[in-house]
């Protein structure tokens, strides 16, 4: 068995390609939250890499921006791969069934400056996050 539900803020807005024959692919990275703290008190996070495809591709780039507040329901994929000099890599992303927008479209672009403010260039700073709550979470 093999599915992944997180819940967690885009890092930056998503992009959007198409493949040969018209296939809509899009991809960004959330921020999940872990649920303690480190040594010095501040909330770590991880960041996932996230791969949506053909129609729902289209709605995140439409109406999803860097801060947003999602749910990713799919399962995760362990890519391959040879570099041009030689060098194998590995590029671990959740392939998203399902994408739930998780607030409206004008909190999220209040959320969307807070998270410049906490992300900044190769400095980053955790403390902006909040810690979510079962009750936040609408499923």
């Amino acid at each position: 068995m093999n599915n992944v539900v997180l819940v967690g803020r885009l890092t930056k807005d998503p992009e959007l390609r198409y493949i040969p024959g018209g296939t809509a692919v899009a991809t960004f990275s959330i921020a999940v939250n872990r649920e303690f703290t480190n040594k010095e008190g501040k909330r770590e996070a991880d960041f996932i890499n996230i791969e949506v495809w053909n129609k729902p591709a289209e709605n995140c780039a439409n109406y999803l921006s860097k801060g947003s507040l999602v749910g990713v329901q799919g399962a995760l994929r362990v890519d391959r791969y040879e570099t041009s000099t030689g060098e194998k890599r590995t590029l671990t992303k959740v392939r998203a069934s399902r994408v739930e927008f998780l607030e409206s479209k004008n909190r999220s672009e209040v959320r969307s400056e807070e998270f410049d403010k906490t992300f900044e260039d190769s400095d980053i700073d955790l403390e902006g996050f909040e810690a979510l709550d079962d009750d936040d979470i609408p499923f």
